[in-house]
């Protein structure tokens, strides 16, 4: 049984949000719950780590006075959620420190009513653009990888008789046929001549 993808969380109600409020004990803390609680999300605060099931969190808000690198349990950069900073301190490290860990949007001390939730959908439509940017960087890194393959493929073709319009043209048509990508067909007509070559190498011994 499959699921359906889950919607971008920027189309998702707020109601249905669950964040972590990273930061020590202090009345900024408490007033970002009260703040994110008024708008509908479950919110749970925690210090000085988060638990292995907040990696499940929708969206992360998080001291950039006082925290520390290795806080999170990833990379800096590489949260699997939108983050949000908590500043007080416009102090030059620690801003920087904030940016590095990733974040999408920032909150300054001490929090108003007002700001919160344009904070939550900006770091949410943020977080979203950057990993629509990093599949598409991982897609066309993914097609250099594989040019060789289509080279090999398309030679391997024009030893069949084919010239190199006909031969690319033939690997198109393959892959518009088998839905896949030009340099995924390549990659399998490679291996299974491959195979192939190795089959009869072994015969031949």
């Amino acid at each position: 049984m499959t699921t359906a993808p889950r919607p971008p969380l920027s189309r998702l109600p707020l109601a249905s949000w669950r964040a972590v409020v990273l930061h020590r004990p202090h009345p900024a803390a408490d007033n970002v719950v009260r703040q994110l609680e008024r708008l509908g999300l479950t919110v749970r605060v925690a210090w000085p780590e988060l638990e292995p099931t907040d990696a499940a969190a929708d969206v992360i808000l998080f001291d950039a006075d006082t925290g520390y690198d290795g806080q999170f349990p990833w990379e800096p950069g590489a949260a699997p959620m939108p983050m949000i900073a908590l500043i007080g301190s416009e102090a030059p490290g620690r801003v920087e420190w904030a940016l590095a860990q990733g974040s999408n949007a920032h909150l300054l001390k001490p929090i108003s009513s007002a700001g919160v939730y344009s904070a939550l959908l900006i770091a949410a439509h943020a977080f979203e653009a950057g990993a629509r940017l990093a599949a598409e960087i991982g897609a066309l890194k993914d097609r250099l990888r594989k040019r060789p393959q289509v080279v090999r493929a398309t030679i391997a073709l024009m030893a069949e008789g084919l010239d190199e319009e006909a031969a690319t043209k033939r690997l198109r048509s393959l892959a518009m046929d088998r839905r896949m990508s030009v340099e995924e067909v390549a990659d399998e007509m490679c291996e299974r001549r491959g195979r192939l070559g190795d089959g009869r190498r072994r015969s031949g011994e």
